[in-house]
């Protein structure tokens, strides 16, 4: 009997578990910036993210006095998959008045946010982290997006979610219009609630046009042929994660997020005399790093945000590649501040910076973690060097990781 049953006390779609949620991936995540124009243009012109959303605060019916003090009322929400939205742009002035900052001021990241398999374990965490004294910042469901969530604070002032249903965007490539957005609560909601589908129903009953919503478009204007399909840039993003972040305290932060939120620590390295450690819910390396903040400087990262890197994966090794080559075409800034100690289970991998001064980690491949737990030793593992090849042998699970769902574009 492993630990994981011997402490269980939660039933979850009936296995056991330590905790009344079991996170499943990285869901989404998003940056406050101190100029949002220059954001959406690096990541929907560049990184090939489709605005799904915007949401302006000076239109919104109460809102005004608010959106008045901040230097850009907008939050654009943003995807690269069927999501609604994978990645969130907002202004720092908005940030500050949400409170995103109020524990640390390098807090950049207005929110890091982890699927759940059910709408139960959404509101029995709220529950459970109450009983842990956890911070809790709201409970509801969001519009638009229509995810149902659950807010906290993590050590360090980070906001962490965990949420269930997070509205799909089709073929048509239309959103949810905002006259359904009567379905938001501001408020823990009884359950049980409606499905998807009766509220679609409900609302075409009411004389809504749920055609009416925002149609998503690529703002790249060039082409390329991206293995067999023409996109508007050599590469395709295909995931996000992992996120690693400088904290204060490694041991604590580490605590909270095995403990408290059932991460399992895949490995910890020392680099420099300082302990950093990569933690998963799944079965990829790692979906979170942790580093501690006195690192920052020794890497001469951006010491306004406590993000260290955001991974961003492709779609290929060639697309790696590709992705670096036309990067650069467009001015992109890269940097080799970070080294491979700080990426185990990543083979080839390219770090670029965006508008903001956050380090984007691009890479195509990251180790899968078996039936055992346990990594790949790191004697194992692919060796880089400094020139990329044209091509690469595989490694045995190479290409393994789920796939992208739908087309490229």
């Amino acid at each position: 009997m492993d630990t994981v049953q011997r402490q269980a006390s939660y039933d979850i779609g009936g296995v056991r578990y330590p905790r009344p949620f079991k996170i499943r991936r990285l869901g989404h995540f998003g940056f406050n910036v101190p100029d949002l124009e220059a954001g959406i243009d690096f990541y929907a012109r560049l990184l090939g993210f489709r605005i799904t959303d915007t949401r302006d605060f000076s239109k919104i019916p109460g809102r005004e006095e608010m959106a008045a003090r901040m230097q850009d009322p907008r939050i654009v929400f943003m995807s690269h998959n069927s999501d609604h939205h994978a990645f969130l742009l907002a202004h720092k002035s908005m940030g500050a008045i949400f409170g995103d900052d109020a524990v640390s001021k390098d807090v950049t990241v207005n929110q890091i946010t982890w699927q759940v398999g059910t709408m139960e374990e959404v509101y029995a965490a709220a529950d459970y982290f109450s009983e842990k004294q956890v911070e809790i910042r709201r409970v509801g469901r969001d519009m638009p997006g229509s995810n149902w969530h659950t807010y906290i604070r993590d050590p360090d002032g980070h906001t962490v979610e965990l949420y269930y249903g997070m509205e799909q965007i089709g073929w048509d490539g239309r959103s949810k219009p905002e006259s359904m957005y009567y379905r938001a609560f501001r408020q823990r909601p009884d359950l049980p609630q409606i499905s998807e589908e009766q509220e679609i129903r409900e609302a075409v009953a009411k004389g809504i046009d749920i055609n009416a919503g925002n149609t998503i478009r690529d703002r790249g204007q060039e082409e390329y042929v991206v293995a067999g399909v023409r996109l508007p840039r050599p590469f395709k993003i295909v995931n996000i994660g992992p996120m690693a972040l400088f904290v204060s305290d490694v041991g604590a932060s580490e605590a909270f997020y095995t403990e408290t939120m059932g991460f399992v620590r895949a490995e910890a390295v020392t680099y420099k005399g300082h302990r950093c450690v990569f933690l998963r819910n799944g079965g990829e390396h790692h979906s979170l790093a942790l580093f501690p903040k006195a690192l920052r400087g020794e890497l001469g990262l951006n010491a306004g945000t406590s993000v260290a890197t955001m991974g961003m994966q492709v779609g290929s090794y060639r697309q790696l590649k590709d992705a670096v080559a036309f990067l650069k075409k467009k001015g992109a800034r890269f940097t080799d501040a970070v080294p491979a100690e700080l990426y185990p289970g990543v083979d080839y991998a390219a770090h670029v910076v965006d508008p903001a001064g956050h380090c984007l980690m691009l890479y195509y491949y990251m180790e899968r973690v078996g039936w055992d737990g346990r990594p790949r030793p790191a004697s194992e593992r692919r060796k880089v060097g400094k020139e990329w090849p044209e091509s690469l042998e595989p490694m045995s699970d190479t290409y393994a990781d789920p796939a992208f769902m739908g087309p490229l574009g």
